[in-house]
């Protein structure tokens, strides 16, 4: 029995994903060429990996059998970096907002680290005006910067765009009396936009707590202090969007990707990992 990488990536794609479609989006193949990579594995380990029905879904065997197919991928990725593509080193400094880190760094971390352990990572977190100046004055390599419309960075690389969300209980929001708001301090372009939001509309707002954290943020919301604003993809399982009927509604979110030194083999490798992580 031989397991190849491509079939290992394709199972790894249908069960991050759940879709035979979007992991053959990820791959760059068919969906039935996906599909038949599955069951060559199935049929190679003499067990069902995925249960098809109304949702996919991976069986028990499957479940373990991805756990190791994550570990021999990675392997593999690391071995041909390390002896195939020995330029692959250095130090690379990246920038990101805080919510950002909070849950899409991890995996990224993680996974790049395993695949190219020799380039050295040196990440910060700052809102994105800050993050932005300190770019311009050459403090990083990379940054990842969120923005209203994608016109505000006209010289980054737009990856990812979400719909912005009103988020809390709604029973706090009275049309009598000011929104209590929860935000993160100037310069934040989520704050700028709920402000602007508010105001256009002609509804009164009141600010009740400030942090620049994610986790703070979601802890004084779950605290039932007052209302923020989140893409709609941030949104923790346990809070609530809150209906555009009671709170005008929000411009989508986008973010993008600005890079120095387009010639540093590091730095875009990095870059182009991150480009595949939020399209994912």
């Amino acid at each position: 029995m031989k397991l190849d990488t491509f079939s290992l990536k394709c199972y790894i794609a249908v069960a991050e994903t759940g879709s035979f479609t979007r992991a053959a989006e990820r791959v760059r193949r068919t969906q039935s060429a996906v599909s038949q990579q599955i069951a060559k594995l199935e049929q190679m380990l003499g067990k069902a990996l995925i249960l098809r029905g109304k949702s996919l879904g991976l069986t028990p065997q499957g479940e373990v059998f991805l756990g190791y197919a994550r570990k021999i991928f990675t392997l593999n990725c690391e071995a041909m970096d390390r002896f195939k593509e020995p330029e692959l080193e250095g130090e690379v400094r990246f920038g990101l907002p805080e919510d950002f880190a909070s849950l899409f760094l991890s995996d990224v971390l993680a996974d790049f680290s395993r695949i190219h352990p020799r380039i050295l990572l040196n990440i910060e977190c700052d809102l994105t005006l800050n993050l932005f100046d300190r770019f311009q004055n050459k403090e990083f390599d990379l940054v990842l910067v969120k923005m209203n419309r994608p016109e505000d960075f006209p010289n980054g690389l737009e990856i990812w765009s979400e719909p912005l969300r009103w988020v809390g209980d709604s029973s706090l929001i009275d049309i009598n009396t000011p929104v209590p708001l929860v935000l993160s301090p100037h310069p934040c372009v989520y704050r700028a936009s709920a402000i602007k939001a508010l105001e256009n509309s002609g509804r009164r707002w009141r600010l009740i707590f400030t942090s620049p954290s994610y986790a703070g943020t979601v802890a004084a919301v779950r605290a039932g202090m007052g209302i923020t604003i989140m893409p709609a993809n941030m949104i923790p399982d346990d809070l609530q969007a809150v209906s555009f009927s009671k709170l005008p509604k929000l411009s989508d979110a986008h973010a993008s990707i600005l890079k120095y030194h387009a010639d540093k083999p590091a730095v875009n490798t990095l870059e182009e990992f991150v480009i595949k992580k939020f399209k994912r």
